[in-house]
């Protein structure tokens, strides 16, 4: 039996050129697997149709969603038409634009699609997968908040600062790391540390290239780890703006 490829993609904030470009570049095989860490919406104009194009394509190849703090927002929003300042300001609007001509029925399609992501997913290597982060030293399953799943950056700032200076066996290592072989998150942009790639901290993989700002979409080869990228997102959508870095602030 031939083995699979699995590959883990980060934040595509409505850029479904982006995410077309890089699924191509992957040159995908029949049984390769897809993991996608969140905030599929709110950046370029193509949110609604990112969406559309993620159902159809799950319907092909093994996907597993994550969900993001933005996809959160989205689902809200179609499932009680509720908006808020907050996710209006951060790439809302754009996404409300892009379901004009979206019938109610595709709508609802894209609600249960939304309702059917999982929150974080550990793989048969214990490997972990989530948007954000999680604050349990016990691990996920034991999480009480169960928004950081979605929201925490305190993980990611954790790994950072404690990279390079220990080593596993050290009594020092956090515990929260200690429970999954590796972990994949999005949420935080790399570009805010002066990377255009995806970065590791101890076994904490950042795959959020930016791609909402003036960074584009990544996806990574979980095996060898092998990176394949989209342009910048913001120079195959010229005349749009994107989310405005200037605006960027912990609510992303």
């Amino acid at each position: 039996m031939k083995l699979h490829r699995t590959f883990a993609i980060g934040d595509i904030h409505g850029g479904l050129k982006a995410l077309e470009q890089v699924l191509e570049r992957i040159q995908i095989q029949e049984n390769d697997h897809f993991i996608f860490l969140g905030d599929y919406v709110d950046g370029w104009s193509e949110s609604a149709q990112v969406i559309q194009y993620l159902i159809n394509f799950s319907e092909k190849y093994n996907c597993v969603f994550i969900k993001g703090n933005h996809d959160v927002w989205c689902e809200k929003w179609l499932k009680s038409g509720a908006t808020n300042d907050a996710w209006l300001m951060h790439g809302g609007k754009d996404t409300l634009e892009s379901y004009n001509g979206f019938s109610e029925q595709e709508k609802q399609k894209h609600l249960e699609f939304f309702q059917d992501m999982k929150i974080y997913f550990i793989d048969h290597n214990n490997r972990l997968f989530l948007h954000a982060g999680f604050t349990s030293m016990h691990g996920v399953e034991k999480e009480v908040f169960k928004k950081s799943f979605y929201t925490d950056r305190t993980l990611w700032e954790m790994a950072l600062a404690m990279d390079k200076r220990i080593k596993e066996d050290s009594e020092l290592y956090p515990n929260r790391l200690k429970h999954y072989n590796e972990i994949y998150i999005g949420h935080t942009p790399t570009t805010r540390f002066s990377s255009t790639l995806p970065m590791q901290a101890i076994n904490v993989w950042n795959v959020d290239t930016g791609a909402a700002f003036t960074g584009k979409i990544s996806a990574i080869n979980l095996d060898t780890k092998a990176v394949v990228q989209s342009d910048e997102v913001q120079q195959l959508y010229a005349n749009e703006k994107g989310r405005n870095p200037k605006l960027y602030n912990e609510t992303k």
